[in-house]
Formats: structure tokens, C-alpha cells, sequence
């Protein structure tokens, strides 16, 4: 297929099918720590705004939990299907981590999440907000045992290889490698941002399109105070995460700076943009800025940064692809600063809600958290190639034993249902979305029954019909 050998098309595939998934439990994280927070919210302040929210994003969450489910399923088989070799050299690692993850993430996620959804009429707001709080718990355990699967890939301790297979002799090496709590911290803070300017392009949308109402307004206040306060933390974390790789992965810092030797006696120069050539061995059209690589990866003005021509051709990673992925996530996320900062200047002046510029830019940044994601995914995953388990396993000797046949055919398969199942998946969200928080001003949410007027608790009867949306436009 297109003249690529099965190895290339396997990674192709498990990169396709985990740029789906992960801008769901991304998403899932967020949602439910903020659906936490408006109950919490409504429960200490009585305010049925914040009621009205967590009706409406529960129902996004819902159907946004079910496609995450259905796409992680796929990446678990992968592992045995298309990469049965490193299953079977680090299977002694990884399959009990995400078991842990199953165990207790999942069956915590799951056994809470019937009552958070649908139990609000029938069990206590106290027990109903702990359900809640039990979901959002979950969602972040269930980050910490598959970063710790995968940071032990990127940074790999606590084992001994007997009969060439891992076998772990400290999990508490394993768990906590090296890399760990950088990319913990990174992937988590990187949902709540993502899931922050999802809310407040939602916002955005509505109050550009008159449909002004206490509901919509705090979402877009909430997501803004969000970005103004975590987005600046996502970088000091950002940079820890970066010593920490130049330490155990310089090979990686020195594709991610697109950075090829070292003259003695001289600064690492940042360069801002240009083209790695991986065949020239050299960074075309660069504009850069003398000694501020040395400054920002190393906090000197005289060390260096490692060089990939220190590396043998066949341990460097791809410099092309992870110099602009790398480029595009702090892009997005300087412009998240920005974001905050601009919606702080408009508060005083009441112009938060009014401001039409600063709404439609927070109506394109919508998807910018999950971009940031994928493009810091790829980034992670590509810059460390060519290995699998770093420094142990490569990536060309973990594939299973497939024809080029048989892997295009998957792919195209895989490709064909991802589109029209998750894509019709996110359609309906978008419907949800479309239709907005509806205000409940002086109904009790605790109450209902028939014949009275509520939000409906089953999130396939949320989405309004055509009918519906039509009206509402012309509203």
C-alpha cells in the first residue's frame, strides 16, 4: 500500500486508532473534574446556574465516556494483534498496569456512573455528589496507571530481562520511572485546558449568536479563569518535563531542536523555525537566536544541548515531524496564555461577554486544547523512535509477523469505521452542544415527576430534532 512496508503500516494504524481515542479520555477527564466542581458549586451556594451546567455537560460527558470505552478496547487488542512480539518481551510490565488501571479505574468509573447520570431524583445530593466525585477520581486514576504503562516505555527501571522477556523486580520502580510524574502532571493539566476551551468556545458560540443567559456566561467565566491560572502552570510543568527528557532521552531534545552538532566552545542556539533535513543532516531556512537554546534547556548560557549527530543515524528519531509537532504545541499553548490574559483585560470593563474579537478567537480555539494534545502525543511517541521500550526493545522488532496485505486492509477497515462511528459520535455531541444549557431558574432539581418540565436524564434524549434547531435559530 503506497509502497510502505507492514511495519510502517502498523504504526500508522496504532497511530490512527490513538489519535481517536485520546481526544476522548482527554475530554472525559476534564469533563467530570468540572462536573464535580458545579455540584460542588450548587450545593454550597444553592445557585441553580450551576445545576443547569451539570445537567447539559453530563450529557456530553455520557456520550463522550461510551466512544472513549469503544476506542480503547481497540488499542488494548492491538497490542496482541500487530505488536505480539513486545507484548510478549514487556507483556510482564504492561499488562499488569493496565489490568491495575481496569481494576481500579474502570470498575470505580463504572460502578458510580449509573447513579451520577441518573440518580439525582432518587438518591440524597450528598450521596449523589460523592457518585460524582467518584467518576472524577476515576477518570484520574485511570491517567496515572496508563502514563505509568507508557512512561515506563519512555524511561524504563525496576526490572531485570531473563530469557529475553522483562520481568519486573520493583513495581515501585516501575510505576514511578523516571519520567512519570512529569507526564502525569503534563497529560492531566493538558485535559483540563482542553476540556476548559471546549466549554468556552461552547460559550463563545451561544453569546455570538445572542443567545445570552446566566448559564452560558459562567461557562465562559469558568473556562477563562481556567486558562488564566492553569495554562501558565502547563508551562512551568512543560519545562521540567523537558530537563527531564534532555536528561534521560537527549536524543529526543536534539530532533525536538531540529539541532545537529555542537561547535566547541559555543551556546545552543534556539531555533524558532527552519526545516530539518534528515537526509542533508542539517536544519534548512532556520531563524534562530543565539544562546537561548542553552538558556531554556539547560538554565545556562554555556552548556550544550546534545546534537543529533552524536547519535548513529539508525537511533535518531524523524527531527522533521517532531520539530513542528513540538512547535505547534507551544504555539497553541502560548496562545491559551493569551487567552486568559485577554479575558482578564476585558473583565473590569464588563466587555467579557460583549467583546465580539475576543469571541470569535475563543470560538477558534475550541479544539486547540486537543490539537495540543495530539501534536505533544506525536511529539512523545515519535521522538522516541526507533524504540519501543527505550534503549531496550526497537520498534522493528515488536511488530508481529503480518503481510503488507493483510495490514492495508485493517487499515482501510479501520479507517471506514472510525469515520462513521465516531464520527457520527461527535456529531451528536456537537448537537448537544448546539443546543445549549437550558435555565431552570426556581425548579427544583431535586424534585420532578409527571407532567413536570425537566432536562432529560438519558443523554440520547437531550439532542434536540431538526425541528427544534430550526426554531431555535429563529428564536
Amino acid at each position: 500500500m503506497f509502497g510502505l512496508e507492514a511495519l510502517e503500516l502498523a504504526r500508522i494504524q496504532f497511530a490512527f486508532t490513538i489519535s481517536f481515542h485520546i481526544i476522548f479520555p482527554a475530554i472525559t477527564i476534564g469533563l467530570a473534574s468540572y462536573l464535580a466542581v458545579l455540584e460542588g458549586l450548587w450545593l454550597k451556594t444553592g445557585k441553580s446556574v450551576y445545576m443547569d451546567l451539570y445537567h447539559f455537560w453530563s450529557k456530553i460527558f455520557a456520550v463522550n465516556f461510551g466512544m472513549g470505552v469503544v476506542s480503547g478496547l481497540v488499542m488494548a487488542y492491538q497490542f496482541g494483534t500487530n505488536w505480539s512480539a513486545f507484548s510478549d518481551f514487556a507483556g510482564a510490565v504492561t499488562g499488569p498496569l493496565l489490568t491495575y488501571e481496569v481494576l481500579t479505574a474502570f470498575f470505580l468509573e463504572a460502578g458510580f456512573l449509573g447513579v451520577m447520570l441518573f440518580g439525582l431524583n432518587r438518591v440524597g445530593p450528598g450521596l449523589h455528589f460523592f457518585s460524582t466525585l467518584m467518576v472524577a477520581i476515576g477518570t484520574l486514576i485511570s491517567t496515572f496507571w496508563i502514563l505509568a504503562s507508557n512512561s515506563w516505555m519512555q524511561t524504563p527501571q525496576g526490572f531485570e530481562i531473563v530469557d529475553g522477556r522483562v520481568i519486573p523486580v520493583d513495581w515501585f520502580a516501575v510505576v514511578f520511572n523516571p519520567s512519570f510524574p512529569y507526564r502525569l502532571m503534563h497529560m492531566a493539566t493538558a485535559a483540563f485546558l482542553a476540556t476548559a476551551f471546549f466549554v468556552g468556545a461552547s460559550a463563545a458560540w451561544h453569546l455570538l449568536r445572542g443567545r445570552d443567559n446566566p448559564a452560558v456566561r459562567k461557562m465562559l467565566s469558568m473556562a477563562m479563569w481556567m486558562a488564566l491560572i492553569v495554562a501558565p502552570i502547563q508551562a512551568v510543568i512543560g519545562d521540567a518535563h523537558g530537563l527531564n527528557t534532555l536528561e534521560h532521552q537527549p536524543a529526543k531534545i536534539a530532533a525536538i531542536e531540529g539541532h545537529w552538532e555542537n561547535p566547541p566552545g559555543e551556546a545552543t542556539p534556539l531555533i524558532l523555525f527552519g526545516w530539518p533535513d534528515m537526509e542533508r543532516e542539517e536544519t534548512r531556512f532556520k531563524v534562530e537566536i543565539p544562546k537561548l537554546g542553552s538558556l531554556i534547556l539547560t538554565h545556562s548560557l554555556d552548556k550544550q544541548v546534545p546534537a543529533l549527530k552524536e547519535f548513529p543515524k539508525e537511533d535518531r528519531p524523524n527531527s522533521t515531524v517532531v520539530f513542528w509537532s513540538f512547535r505547534i504545541m507551544v504555539g497553541l499553548g502560548l496562545l491559551m496564555i493569551m487567552m486568559g490574559a485577554w479575558a482578564l483585560l476585558l473583565r473590569p470593563r464588563g466587555k467579557l461577554y460583549e467583546n465580539r474579537a475576543f469571541l470569535h478567537m475563543a470560538l477558534w480555539m475550541g479544539p486547540s486544547g486537543l490539537i495540543a494534545i495530539l501534536a505533544g502525543w506525536f511529539t512523545t511517541e515519535i521522538g522516541r523512535q526507533p524504540w519501543v521500550v527505550y534503549g531496550l526493545m526497537r520498534t522493528s522488532d515488536a511488530v508481529s509477523n503480518h503481510t503488507v496485505v493483510q495490514m492495508s486492509v485493517t487499515l482501510v477497515l479501520f479507517v471506514v469505521v472510525y469515520f462513521a462511528l465516531f464520527g457520527a459520535g461527535l456529531g451528536y455531541m456537537m448537537r448537544l452542544v448546539r443546543k445549549g444549557p437550558v435555565p431552570a431558574e426556581g425548579t427544583n432539581h431535586q424534585e420532578g415527576g409527571p407532567g413536570q418540565q425537566r432536562t432529560p436524564s438519558r443523554p440520547l434524549s437531550a439532542a434536540p430534532d431538526d425541528e427544534d434547531d430550526t426554531q431555535t435559530e429563529r428564536s
